[in-house]
């Protein structure tokens, strides 16, 4: 073993463990190991970057803008109303669902197709009273099966292509998967339909009126010997961190604020809304002496009783229910889709209606504003991962509340503001809808309220689908190459305006184009230095004992582990120079190991954390981490007993 075998095979297990600790976002593990390689000498400085340009790394990018223009154009809900059946029975109904995420994903990002369908999955199950995960596991599995049919349904496809081509051999074409992939996907689908939906665990997620916020939403007004007078609800919120309390909104001289400023200065007769745990209520109370609303109600009579209703519907935006009376001390305060508009509209009567200027204009203080409830899954790449309420100052910049945060089925016990936010989570939020529709694009998150299809634009709609469609068919007739045709297909969208330019780079999944960026000269470099041919020369001669057939499924089984504890597509960057040194030393031909690869590295359903779309679904199913084992093990050995005979038939060894 030479120097830089030893090395590469370093840089490559440091590599693979930080992928398995999930510290490091992928693309910076992937980063990081294409600079050990050239600071090691594997790989030349003037090469560093050259991933950039490779085809795979452009039709990925080119691919996910064309996938924005058809769900920005409506092309896709169209498609799902009239798809999906309405009166259906469970069988029938997550038959079409699971069938249609599978057919989207062959041709657009299966991220993208999850997204879309999660709403109406979640409608589905609410009609077929079925618990929300027995719908949206199918859907994810789904739709993780559809993308292995066609060259662009998954960037590990593109990569395998990618290498087929630098080897020498004959490369792989836009429909060259789908004989093997259709076959898998087919048997993977009708397992899950059939099947498969009645394994998942019947978990109920903290979601809807099933989201228990585990605290209690109470009114307590501040009198006129109060501590907090003269106070910020900044200070205010500092003195209550102790007894574990936060301040959800604010009423003052009849008028709601839904989501104050934390600079706001608070003053005798005010009302704040408190979230707390019950036992934590009489301390937060005394140590800034407030008064709860409904003892001070019983003493003031009919004085309050419009600032008690004013209250009332604060409170009840808050939660979903209207806290009043006995309630204050004694009911948990629970979620629900939305509110009616009469008890949303804000309440403007009185001389102070309007706080101190120069504050901003807060959500819920003037007419018209509709405050409600959203659930929101955060997506892996969405900008919140890691980051707290209080690091993106949510309620400050966007006028809006967190209410509560499920994860993996439970409530987290942590304070909501300091909260670190983890994909998947479920997050629970309050404020104008329109408001939360335009953080959840921003940050990357799925909205899960029920929701009317959009209407979609006909002209651009049918703009979207045809420039697609053309772009695969010149693709898969070999007009052009891939990454061209793609490319055009761009250029097109922005030039009619299916994807307006200014959106172009923000529909970019940019960790993803990185990831493959960095990890392509880090598998040349395992190329080059003979690394991979070692591996393959162990595993052949060790464990499949120079069978070829049976090297094939070795290379199939540990693509599909791996997969299942990585990034599918730096497992296939990772995979695919051990699978051509393999039929190398076998002296057979490299196109059916490279497929194997393929199929094997779109093969993630033993984990929450081996594709995005398992991720997505953690927060919205109530899952927990071991739950996906459960459907995902009997798919994955149907996949690879479908598989294996598939390969050796449609590409002979």
């Amino acid at each position: 073993m030479t120097h830089d075998q030893i090395l590469t095979l370093a840089i490559l297990l440091a590599t693979m463990g930080m992928f398995l600790w999930g510290r490091w976002r992928h693309d910076m593990v992937a980063a990081g190991a294409l600079l050990a390689c050239v600071a090691g000498g594997l790989v030349a400085p003037a090469d560093a970057f050259a991933g950039l340009g490779h085809p795979a790394v452009v039709t990925v990018a080119c691919v996910l803008v064309l996938s924005r223009g058809l769900q920005m154009s409506g092309a896709v809900d169209v498609i799902a109303r009239h798809a999906l059946p309405s009166e259906a029975g469970p069988v029938a109904s997550v038959a079409a669902l699971v069938g249609l995420g599978a057919v989207l994903s062959g041709f657009m990002n299966n991220v993208g197709a999850m997204a879309l369908l999660m709403p109406v999955a979640m409608q589905l199950a609410t009609r077929l009273e079925l618990p929300p995960g027995r719908v949206l596991m199918p859907l994810a599995f789904g739709t993780i099966l559809g993308g292995m049919t066609t060259l662009i349904g998954t960037p590990p496809n593109l990569i395998v292509a990618g290498f087929s081509a630098q080897s020498g051999g004959p490369g792989f074409g836009m429909f060259d998967f789908t004989p093997v992939g259709l076959a898998v996907a087919a048997g993977g689908v009708a397992f899950v339909v059939l099947v498969g939906w009645r394994l998942v665990p019947a978990r109920e997620r903290a979601g809807g009126e099933g989201f228990d916020t585990g605290a209690y939403l109470t009114e307590a007004r501040i009198p006129a010997d109060s501590k907090a007078i003269g106070k910020t609800l900044r200070e205010i919120e500092a003195a209550l961190d102790q007894a574990d309390a936060q301040i959800v909104g604010l009423v003052r001289n009849e008028v709601r604020l839904t989501a104050p400023s934390a600079g706001r200065i608070v003053r005798a007769g005010d009302i704040l809304i408190l979230e707390a745990e019950v036992e934590a209520l009489p301390g937060a109370l005394s140590s800034l002496g407030l008064e709860l609303e409904e003892a001070n109600s019983s003493r003031g009579g009919d004085a309050d009783a419009a600032a008690r209703e004013a209250a009332g519907d604060a409170a009840g935006d808050a939660a979903g229910d209207a806290v009043e009376g006995s309630a204050l001390a004694g009911e948990p305060a629970r979620g629900s889709a939305s509110t009616s508009a009469a008890d949303r509209r804000s309440r403007a009567d009185g001389p102070d209606a309007v706080a101190h200027a120069p504050e901003r204009k807060e959500s819920g203080d003037g007419d018209g504003d509709e405050i409600t409830l959203m659930e929101l899954v955060v997506r892996p790449e969405s900008a919140l991962a890691g980051r707290s309420a209080s690091d993106i100052l949510l309620r400050s910049r966007f006028g809006l509340n967190l209410l509560a945060v499920s994860r993996e089925g439970a409530r987290s016990q942590a304070r909501l503001r300091t909260l670190k936010i983890r994909p998947g989570d479920l997050l629970l939020m309050q404020g104008p809808a329109e408001t939360l529709g335009e953080f959840a694009a921003d940050f990357g998150c799925v909205p899960l309220a029920d929701r009317e299809l959009r209407i979609p634009d006909k002209r651009r709609a049918l703009t979207a689908t045809t420039i697609m469609l053309c772009a695969v068919g010149v693709a898969a007739f070999g007009l052009m190459p891939a990454a061209v045709a793609f490319a055009a297909g761009v250029l097109s969208s922005m030039a009619l305006r299916t994807v307006p330019p200014r959106a172009v780079y923000a529909a970019i999944d940019w960790p993803i184009v990185v990831l493959l960026a960095a990890l392509i000269p880090v598998a040349g470099a395992m190329e080059a230095t003979g690394a991979a041919s070692l591996i393959a020369h162990l595993l052949m001669d060790r464990v499949a004992l120079g069978h070829a057939v049976a090297s094939l499924a070795l290379i199939l089984i540990v693509t599909m582990f791996l997969s299942d504890v990585m990034n599918n597509a730096a497992t296939a960057a990772v995979m695919c120079p051990i699978a051509i040194s393999t039929a190398t030393a076998l002296g057979v031909s490299a196109s059916p190991f490279l497929m194997a690869v393929a199929i094997g590295a779109s093969c993630a359903f033993l984990t929450p954390i081996g594709h995005q779309n398992n991720t997505l679904i953690l927060g919205p199913g109530g899952f927990r981490f071991g739950d996906y084992w459960r459907l995902g093990l009997p798919v994955e050995i149907l996949v690879a007993a479908i598989a294996i005979p598939m390969l050796l038939v449609v590409w002979p060894l």
